[in-house]
């Protein structure tokens, strides 16, 4: 709005306000009186440029964003740690320490003999794909194997500013009280490991509610992703007695959401110089990002509808692909629509 009031225009506006009968050239004692304040109210409109834009939502930045949203009581979801699943030859200590690759490990409860949940000592997500052999940080007497197996919690990274911005205009459509819809989607979300989230009331008679939720990634839940949300919001020992987040009277079950791998085979025509086994892993990754794409809308839609228009569209987008037809999905020449918890997952790609 101000970046186009420029420093010629405001020492203009100042000079045609002194007579004429006054010297007002480049050099004169009034020219240069002016041109110092004119650089400094230049400098003026540029920062009120910048106060407008903190100002509203959809143009603050993450810092400005975040105080607008505190007026709802809204904050960014923090980082948390992955917590894993650890197998050993022996009943290693609690609070014992391994490293695999760059990170570092902390045993911090036994599962049951040799096995072990572990948790990552560096917040966000870069454990949840980090599986193989533990090494000792200090020495274990007798201690021969020792290995991540299984991510039972995914680790999350800091809420993205967008997503965020996305979550604090969301709030202003939907409005959660007191165990409605908004407000368990609201309150299950906040819970570590979960993604989205899908509200079912009365599904098995008044009082009951269902909820079906993804994890952190948009994948199944582990399940003891599934249990911590239960316990959190209605445990089972105590069901409908409002100990957890749910109200007084609301039995609730929380459920993992299912997946159905698709296999996908499709004719293609390539371009000069390349095969098949040219272009399959980035055809395998193009279908792998679409796939990702709608399942973070899963918790929004029915049902998730992959529709072979837009499969071929990625695929067209790949180097090397001159041309893709006769696109089938589990054997049928169709767009692919999934149960309504399922998210969809690429089975074997064919070409």
């Amino acid at each position: 709005m101000y970046e186009d009031i420029t420093y010629e225009d405001i020492l203009d506006r100042m000079l045609s306000r002194v007579s004429d009968s006054f010297d007002k050239r480049e050099g004169s004692i009034i020219y240069d009186a002016l041109a110092p304040a004119a650089i400094e109210m230049q400098e003026m409109y540029i920062q009120l440029d910048v106060v407008l834009a903190e100002t509203f939502a959809d143009t603050a930045s993450r810092e400005y964003l975040i105080k607008r949203a505190a007026e709802r009581g809204l904050i960014p979801e923090s980082t948390s740690f992955a917590v894993l699943k650890g197998t050993f030859n022996i009943d290693v200590p609690i609070g014992s320490r391994f490293s695999l690759d760059t990170l570092n490990y902390a045993v911090t409860e036994k599962i049951s003999d040799g096995i072990f949940k572990l948790t990552c000592e560096t917040a966000g997500s870069a454990a949840n794909t980090n599986l193989g052999t533990l090494i000792p940080i200090d020495y274990i007497d007798g201690l021969t194997t020792a290995k991540l197996s299984e991510v039972l919690v995914l680790g999350q990274d800091e809420e993205d500013t967008e997503v965020f911005r996305a979550r604090y205009f969301d709030s202003f459509i939907s409005q959660a009280f007191g165990g409605n819809l908004a407000d368990y989607k609201k309150k299950v979300k906040t819970l570590t490991g979960v993604g989205g989230v899908k509200v079912y009331p009365a599904w098995n008679g008044g009082g009951t509610v269902k909820i079906v939720l993804t994890n952190s990634s948009f994948d199944v839940p582990t399940a003891s992703i599934v249990t911590n949300v239960q316990n959190a919001i209605d445990p089972i020992q105590n069901s409908g007695q409002g100990v957890g987040i749910a109200p007084i009277g609301h039995v609730v079950t929380i459920a993992p959401a299912t997946c159905e791998t698709i296999p996908i085979a499709s004719t293609y025509t390539f371009q000069t110089n390349f095969t098949w086994a040219d272009v399959k892993g980035n055809v395998e990754n193009a279908i792998d990002t679409y796939f990702d794409e709608l399942n973070q809308k899963w918790e929004d839609v029915g049902n998730i509808i992959v529709r072979i228009s837009q499969l071929e569209s990625r695929i067209l987008n790949v180097e090397g692909v001159l041309d893709v037809s006769a696109t089938t999905m589990g054997g049928v020449a169709a767009n692919y629509t999934a149960s309504s918890n399922a998210v969809v997952k690429r089975g074997v790609v064919s070409g």
